[in-house]
């Protein structure tokens, strides 16, 4: 009998500005119509609203059970990683071990770099001093730490993580140094922005550099939907709503890189992905309100259900 193919995971980024309850609420709705997973972004300063992912889990965590919770992705250079390593460890306590620690290296928007008094050409090699950092005091011994940024005398986190050895770290990016860190030192790579063909040539490239290494790493893609009536309004919606978020023109992005159309349409693109080799896919509607985002839930959650299966 041939080996079955491993399942799809189906995840749900949980955006805008919402109320603890409203956050609840919609993170128990999404677990109930079988999504697996809930994800937070970050940014400290972005054209369009955003929480702290890390706050916003904590609600996440508050009302579900199963789901896996995660970042997708936290800047990482842009915090001392020894704070980090205590919130991301009392986070994955809360959650009872559900935790994915996603992170990526920004960049996008310099202003948060000085803002956060942080060289952005530093980025690269603070993210990955910053990782050796979470994993020394995420192993639950007492450790120094002597690098180039981040020096410290032996201490102990206590507690430590949930998960023994902290959570998983999914490294995002699609240049070339962010898939030789994936490789390098990721449990996993999250795509962006990439069409299944190109998701497929880039992790090929991730797994062989990390089999080189012996190591294997997940491989994970997020993708902005806009389900509707015809493509046509998808994808002017998701253009819009893109350019809000970005602060400038996206509809070009929408159109290459989106799920859009009707029910269909997003499941044969959900498809496609999973046929290039998305072992979890990460889907983030494109939209602010609410009462909609609810609905897209029910709609997408039960549609997706045979695709998970």
């Amino acid at each position: 009998m041939a080996e079955r193919e491993p399942r799809l995971r189906i995840g749900l980024m949980l955006g805008g500005i919402r109320t603890a309850g409203e956050i609840g609420q919609l993170a128990a709705h999404a677990e109930a119509h079988g999504f697996d997973s809930l994800w937070a972004g970050d940014h400290i300063a972005f054209p369009a609203p955003i929480l702290d992912p890390l706050t916003t889990l904590a609600c996440c965590a508050a009302h579900t059970e199963r789901v896996a919770l995660g970042t997708c992705v936290y800047l990482l250079p842009l915090r001392h990683p020894t704070t980090v390593a205590k919130s991301v460890a009392s986070l994955d306590v809360l959650a009872n071990g559900r935790l994915i620690f996603g992170i990526g290296v920004g960049g996008e928007f310099p202003a948060e770099f000085e803002a956060c008094g942080v060289p952005l050409s530093e980025r690269g090699a603070r993210t990955n001093e910053a990782i050796r950092v979470l994993r020394a005091l995420w192993g639950g011994n007492t450790v120094g730490f002597e690098g180039r940024f981040v020096r410290f005398a032996p201490v102990k986190l206590n507690p430590p993580p949930m998960q023994l050895g902290g959570p998983p770290i999914w490294i995002g990016g699609r240049s070339e140094a962010a898939l030789r860190r994936a490789a390098r030192l990721g449990d996993g790579w999250v795509g962006y922005l990439l069409s299944p063909d190109q998701f497929r040539e880039r992790f090929a490239q991730v797994e062989a550099m990390a089999a080189a290494r012996q190591r294997q790493v997940v491989g994970a893609m997020m993708v902005f939907t806009a389900p509707r009536p015809t493509r046509e309004q998808a994808l002017r919606d998701a253009g819009n709503v893109l350019g809000a978020m970005y602060g400038r023109a996206m509809h070009s992005a929408a159109e290459r890189y989106c799920l859009l159309g009707s029910t269909a349409d997003i499941i044969a693109g959900v498809e496609r992905y999973r046929a290039a080799g998305v072992r979890h896919l990460i889907l983030t509607p494109l939209v602010f309100d609410g009462a909609q985002l609810r609905e897209e839930i029910t709609m997408l959650g039960d549609a997706l259900r045979s695709v998970r299966e």
